[in-house]
């Protein structure tokens, strides 16, 4: 006896989840509509409203419910530091950690001609948009420390040097993984521990390879630090 056609199609939309097998879709369904039909109810009424409030944010592209999100509206930030990630989940895990002061940019995922994603695909045309006039005085490549993410963010560094626009630093989250992870791994435990703990800055001062030339700058390295404990190693 298979499921019917109402019921296919509800496991068959959480599928659609990340990480949500046929089995574990299967379960989240029966469980809904044999147990808790009304937060059903809630889910489905949160999804509609999410899919029709939740926008991008005009000038740096993360999710946002109004034209222009709360950072970028935030005059206390500082208009000379970009730092730009490849999506709304790590302008989260920078922001949880609190070592950040500048504005974003979110790319739209990375490099990846396979996959039909190309610099356009990807908004470097409006990365380029968006430094032109403006203050930015650095650019900080944080992307993922993937062969996908060293690659987009080599290309971006060589299309801004080579405009000569403003200074481009690659974060150094690779290394916060590989040089040092014992030490990275309890700032993240302390993190989830006690998450208002953000004293990345501080813990600069004491872990500068010389190795590592864009060590040297403190945001890098909150940024590199940030990503680490909010999110792990890849």
């Amino acid at each position: 006896m298979s499921f019917s056609p109402l019921i296919r199609q509800m496991i068959e939309a959480l599928r659609g989840l990340p990480g949500v097998g046929p089995k574990t879709a299967q379960r989240m369904a029966l469980h809904l509509l044999e147990r808790d039909r009304a937060a059903a109810a809630h889910l489905s009424r949160a999804l509609d409203q999410a899919i029709a409030g939740v926008g991008y944010c005009r000038r740096c592209r993360t999710l946002s419910e109004t034209e222009l999100c709360e950072i970028c509206t935030d005059e206390r930030r500082d208009a000379s530091l970009l730092c730009v990630l490849q999506s709304p989940a790590d302008v989260w895990a920078v922001e949880q950690a609190g070592g950040f002061n500048g504005r974003y940019f979110v790319l739209k995922g990375h490099l990846s001609p396979i996959d039909g994603m190309g610099p356009d695909e990807i908004g470097v045309p409006a990365l380029v948009d968006c430094l032109e006039g403006s203050e930015v005085t650095e650019v900080i490549l944080a992307t993922n420390p993937t062969v996908e993410g060293e690659a987009t963010a080599h290309y971006i560094a060589s299309l801004l040097h080579a405009a000569s626009r403003c200074r481009v630093l690659l974060t150094v989250y690779r290394w916060v993984v590989s040089w040092n992870i014992s030490t990275a791994a309890r700032w993240r435990m302390r993190w989830q521990a006690a998450p208002r703990y953000s004293d990345l800055s501080a813990a600069w001062q004491g872990v500068q390879p010389a190795s590592v030339p864009c060590w040297k700058s403190r945001t890098a390295w909150c940024i590199s630090a940030s990503l680490f404990i909010t999110k792990g190693p890849y």
